[in-house]
């Protein structure tokens, strides 16, 4: 599978998923969640988040989704390793 078909099935894969922009890591290793973001996903002060280290990248789930989270990560990596078989 050439390179623009597997970016094109993943794009599609993950076409509900959002953007919601960038934060910078600051002095203290602190970096601002987006308002939209924290909108979208009802993060509120004094929520916990859970971070993890992913394939180089960082994930972050609210403590209190842990159960649905850990589920759609799951069935999400599934689909990407079946995508990634296919290259």
């Amino acid at each position: 599978m050439k390179y623009a078909t597997c970016y094109n099935s993943l794009v599609k894969h993950f076409q509900d998923e959002k953007f919601y922009g960038t934060a910078t890591v600051g002095e203290k290793g602190q970096a601002v969640i987006p308002a939209a973001a924290r909108k979208a996903m009802n993060l509120k002060k004094g929520d916990k988040l859970l971070i993890f280290g992913v394939g180089g990248m960082l994930m972050c789930a609210k403590l209190a989704n842990l159960q649905k989270f850990a589920t759609d990560l799951a069935q999400k990596a599934a689909k990407i390793r079946s995508l990634i078989t296919k290259i």
